[in-house]
């Protein structure tokens, strides 16, 4: 039961029942109310700022787990990126040297990624600068690796290139001439047996019986087969593709007709005596983009070092041409 209040009287020097109008027990009733609701946002805030909500544990939970996987996201792509590095810096130094390419500029290779505002619509956001620093990373990775792509593609091509030229350039000799014995006369100045002038001689010469074999000394088109009373007499021309061609001249008959293809080691045509010669041989010559190289520097499939430096040897002690 709530206790009876009362109240001195001077006047009537007794105590009064105190009696509590309406207003009274309406304020008496917000201050109850007021501590009520004080007391209880206090109690909301302890337990809000010191202990976690199950959703807010699951929420932390969460965001570990997400925290986890950018970690190693991050870890993956510098993974990837050191793996990028290692391929490049093969393809720069080892590959493209090979197959005589140019290096992909490093500009090109680390430039950004096009657009004004390319992450626009990541803005605006509590972690947008996080979200754009890893999406900028991961559209570098991939152009990085769809360059390093494009240049295995090309090296692809390069290397078949490669072994297309490898089997056209001009690399065997012309006739068998296992002793080195038929090599008659190198490239450079040579007296000429006619005119016995010096006189810069374009080939090698070498001596043979007529009708011994001439044999293409690598892939190619026949150019031109021509028949001449001076000159190179009976000749072939094959032109090899990238850049070079030979020729065979002063044959005494031909095995081939322009536009045959022929492959290294075929017999195109055979040794004779015939425009400005002056004995049975074969005058065979290398053109390098036009120019003439000397064919010692190209025996490379059929001579051992040894044998190399023998015909050199050879070659450079004969004085006179046979044409």
């Amino acid at each position: 039961m709530p206790r009876t209040k009362y109240k001195f009287n001077p006047e009537s020097l007794s105590f009064d029942k105190v009696r509590l109008g309406i207003r009274d027990i309406l304020l008496r009733f917000m201050a109850f109310f007021i501590g009520s609701v004080i007391i209880a946002l206090i109690y909301w805030l302890v337990f809000a700022v010191f202990f976690d909500s199950p959703k807010e544990k699951a929420l932390e939970r969460e965001i570990e787990q997400l925290t986890l996987q950018y970690e190693m996201i991050n870890r993956e792509m510098s993974n990837v990126e050191k793996v990028l590095d290692d391929l490049q810096k093969t393809d720069d130094n080892l590959y493209r040297t090979i197959f005589e390419a140019e290096p992909i500029p490093v500009t090109l290779r680390e430039g950004g990624v096009g657009g004004v505002n390319r992450y626009k619509n990541l803005e605006g956001y509590s972690n947008s600068d996080l979200v754009i620093e890893t999406t900028s990373r991961l559209d570098k990775i991939r152009k990085r690796i769809y360059l390093q792509s494009k240049s295995f593609d090309e090296m692809i091509q390069l290397a078949k290139r490669k072994e297309d030229m490898l089997k056209s350039v001009p690399a065997i000799l012309p006739i068998a001439n296992e002793d080195l014995t038929r090599t008659a006369s190198g490239y450079g100045l040579r007296v000429h047996p006619i005119y016995k002038i010096i006189k810069f001689h374009s080939g090698m010469d070498f001596t043979a019986p007529a009708g011994t074999d001439v044999y293409a000394t690598g892939d190619g088109v026949i150019a031109s087969v021509q028949s001449s009373q001076r000159g190179l007499g009976k000749n072939i021309i094959i032109d090899h593709g990238f850049g070079y061609m030979s020729i065979y001249a002063h044959l005494s008959n031909f095995n081939v007709r322009p536009g045959q293809k022929v492959r290294r080691g075929d017999v195109i045509g055979y040794v004779g005596n015939t425009g400005t010669s002056v004995a049975n041989h074969l005058h065979y010559e290398i053109k390098l983009n036009g120019r003439n190289v000397d064919p010692v520097n190209y025996y490379f499939e059929d001579l051992s070092p040894s044998e190399y430096e023998r015909m050199i040897e050879i070659a450079s002690k004969t004085g006179q041409s046979f044409d």
